[in-house]
């Protein structure tokens, strides 16, 4: 038998306070609904965003 375990669970509430900010952010700057749909969509993929970002000013 298979429990879940996760050692820290913390990270699933700064992950959605940040989903929460994120979709705010993007849905306020949306011009019409289907842009508000896209950046619902951008908000639940945010960190590769802020990953993406950060390599490409690191140079990686």
């Amino acid at each position: 038998m298979s429990k879940n375990f996760n050692p820290n669970p913390s990270s699933g509430a700064v992950y959605g306070l940040g989903l929460i900010g994120a979709a705010v952010y993007f849905i306020s700057h949306a011009t019409g609904f289907w842009m508000g749909v896209l950046g619902f969509l951008k908000a639940i993929v945010w960190p590769a965003f802020l990953i993406y970002e950060a390599m490409k000013h690191l140079n990686m």
